[in-house]
């Protein structure tokens, strides 16, 4: 069982990720610049399989989490 509810988004997912682990917006060079990861976290851009896969294996989480 995952500590998210079931209406999380991957974008809330990544926040959480990000505030737990203590890392900025600049700190996710799997997504791509600062501007790309502000949008996914503001829900403006989806992520796509490759940064998926990369986030659910740094963060040690299942892709489904991460995919939206």
């Amino acid at each position: 069982m995952h500590p998210w509810p079931d209406t999380s988004t991957p974008a809330s997912v990544l926040a959480s990720l990000m505030e737990a682990h203590g890392l900025r917006q600049s700190d996710l060079p799997e997504i791509g610049s600062q501007g790309v990861v502000s949008e996914v976290l503001a829900g403006k851009r989806r992520l796509n399989l490759r940064q998926v896969q990369a986030l659910a294996g740094r963060f040690s989480v299942p892709m489904e989490m991460l995919a939206g």
